[in-house]
C-alpha cells in the first residue's frame, strides 16, 4: 500500500513542477512586456511633447 501512494505522488509531481515552471515563465514574459510598454509610452509622450513645443516655437 505504501508503494502505491509513493508511485501516485511520484507520477503527479513532475506534471506539477512543469506546470509551475511554465506558469512562472509566462508570468515573467507578461510582466516584462507590460513594463516595456509603459516605458515605451512614457518615452513616446516625452518625444511628442518635445515636438509640440518645437512646433509651438516656430509658429
Amino acid at each position: 500500500m505504501d508503494n502505491y501512494w509513493f508511485n501516485a505522488i511520484f507520477s503527479v509531481v513532475p506534471t506539477l513542477v512543469v506546470g509551475l515552471f511554465f506558469w512562472f515563465v509566462m508570468r515573467s514574459i507578461i510582466r516584462m512586456d507590460r513594463t516595456e510598454r509603459k516605458a515605451y509610452a512614457r518615452i513616446e509622450a516625452e518625444e511628442r511633447a518635445k515636438l509640440e513645443a518645437r512646433l509651438g516655437e516656430e509658429a
